[in-house]
């Protein structure tokens, strides 16, 4: 079978086994956030917390409570890589380096995950277990939390309350991911993926020299790192590793992980509203646009323009032998269309128009289909935009769901829109106007610019992948990523609470003659537009001095 045969062939078991959960998944994920009854062990959490469970919160008080978990997370996981030479399973490895711990701590609180270190040199067992993992859950709790929150604005009427963000990030933990987790750690380790608690594997090399190969709980890591969207693994290899991705089984069940829960929540979404013609509209449009990156990402990859990859067949430099040009570009779109950030190949070694295809994929919000929780509330916040520019064009007041979109809605959903933009280009400039940081990149002209750009992207994105090119190991770059992390989950979070806590105080508005239909697709079109616009022009000049130059070179 040819390798594009089975890149088809895993595509469309892909497509079907998302299909089988999406109906199922999605309802119970609406039962979840909905339900008024607490379990026993919630209710054991909300004591400890000191959390009234049936309080409900103003857009402002959940939003104080999303920051206030951001903090505690940054803080405890800075402690816990300071104090690791004092911890068990540290196997002498000792605290790590403040500016080090800084951005890893920043990267694990923010669903990024980026990691400016190799992680099993820098970091020991409980460091990973206690720190890494539990802000794997946590991060993508509070994802899903602000796009439930945000449905409810859609959902309720005449009210300052949009739920309660330590219930709606406990649900997430213990009916949702914990779970999921659970059952896909078993089956990765049944795949072959390591999980032991030894610091390594002393083995003699073909060198004949002694080797240790790290070894650490893999399988439960891998296991959240894909269905929470984090991306940041226990080994500096990632999902190339054979220990964390044996085969094209496990490289199928990785991706399945990465893309379950963003394209159930548009049928969580659909049920919640009441009406799921809503959910497959937004799921049409991110498949669409996933679509699309793909045929580019497979076309660039299997026809490069470099005299070695012409040769070879194919751009094959730095992706793994086992999965090849097409596992490697379906996994590069999926994790790039999320938050995620997982890699199984090196995306500083595709092609120019490869690697700026999965740029744009980040670039244009990651919302196909976006990361757990953020590409719906992602994708939502496009979709005000989308109606508010079909209200000017036609000179009628819009309205999406029975809720008019007056000057407070469109204010929110426009600085959630452009935070990430501002930090990206700002970020780029100001790292490639330094004379400093020209040593870190590994590349001249169009290629280093691409790496930088890359990685602000991702930073601000909360993605976490990078093009290897770039060593970002520096002050100045451990700091101003962890910034850019920082803000672009934080900012964007705390206005699209705003728009849901503007969106709950109005009452509901039956449909009109004036009304735009958002369940066709006319909708869908005008959405898809919209996304691609906003990215168009907003970056079309990076790119064109990055990656669309490198690829027309």
């Amino acid at each position: 079978m040819s390798s594009l045969a089975v890149g088809l062939t895993q595509v469309g078991l892909l497509v079907l086994a998302l299909a089988v959960c999406y109906r199922p998944l999605g309802d119970h994920m609406a039962r979840a956030y909905t339900d008024d009854r607490h379990w026993r062990v919630e209710r054991g959490l909300y004591r400890v917390l000191r959390v009234d469970g049936d309080a409900g919160q103003r857009w402002t008080t959940y939003a104080a409570s999303v920051l206030a978990l951001s903090f505690a997370s940054v803080v405890l996981l800075y402690l816990l890589q300071r104090l690791q030479g004092f911890l068990p399973l540290d196997f002498g490895r000792g605290a790590v380096d403040p500016a080090t711990a800084f951005n890893t701590a920043v990267s694990f609180a923010t669903n990024t995950n980026w990691q400016s270190s190799v992680p099993e040199q820098v970091l020991g067992h409980t460091v990973q277990l206690a720190g890494l993992t539990v802000q794997n859950f946590l991060s993508a709790a509070v994802g899903m939390a602000v796009a439930v929150a945000l449905v409810r604005g859609f959902t309720r009427s005449g009210t300052d309350r949009i739920g309660n963000f330590w219930v709606d990030l406990t649900r997430g933990v213990v009916r949702i991911l914990l779970p999921i987790a659970a059952v896909a750690a078993v089956l990765l380790v049944g795949l072959g993926a390591a999980m032991s608690f030894a610091p390594g594997l002393h083995v003699v090399g073909l060198d004949g020299q002694q080797h240790t190969i790290a070894t650490a709980p893999i399988a439960s890591q891998e296991a959240i790192k894909d269905l929470g969207t984090n991306g940041g693994g226990v080994l500096n290899a990632n999902s190339a590793h054979p220990f964390a991705n044996p085969n094209g089984v496990s490289n199928l069940l990785q991706i399945f992980l990465i893309l379950l829960i963003p394209v159930s929540l548009t049928r969580t979404f659909g049920t919640v509203v009441g009406d799921r013609r809503q959910g497959h509209v937004l799921l049409s449009v991110m498949a669409g646009l996933f679509t699309a990156m793909l045929a580019v990402v497979w076309w660039a990859e299997a026809h490069p323009n470099g005299p070695a990859a012409l040769a070879a067949g194919g751009a094959l430099e730095g992706k793994e032998a086992r999965f090849g040009t097409y596992l490697s570009g379906l996994f590069a779109v999926a994790t790039t269309g999320t938050s995620t950030g997982a890699v199984n190949s090196t995306h500083d070694s595709f092609s120019g128009l490869g690697g700026g295809a999965v740029l744009l994929n980040m670039l244009l919000g990651e919302v196909a289909p976006g990361g757990v929780g953020s590409g719906l509330y992602g994708i939502l916040v496009l979709s005000v935009l989308a109606v508010f520019l079909a209200g000017l064009m036609v000179g009628r007041t819009p309205e999406y769901l029975g809720k008019k979109l007056g000057r407070r809605e469109i204010t929110a959903a426009a600085l959630s829109i452009l935070v990430m933009p501002a930090l990206v280009l700002v970020g780029t400039g100001v790292a490639i106007a330094l004379p400093a940081t020209s040593g870190a990149m590994a590349n001249s002209g169009a290629h280093g610019l691409s790496e930088v750009l890359y990685a602000y992207a991702s930073a601000a994105n909360n993605n976490g992948s990078a093009f290897a090119g770039l060593t970002a190991t520096s002050g100045f770059f451990q700091t101003t990523l962890a910034l850019a992390m920082l803000f672009g989950r934080l900012l964007p979070i705390m206005a699209v609470l705003m728009l849901a806590g503007a969106l709950a105080r109005q009452r509901r508005v039956p449909p009109g003659a004036g009304t735009l239909p958002t369940t066709g697709p006319l909708f869908a079109g005008l959405l898809a537009g919209t996304v691609v616009l906003v990215a168009a022009l907003t970056f079309l000049p990076a790119l064109a001095l990055g990656p669309i130059a490198e690829a027309l070179a």
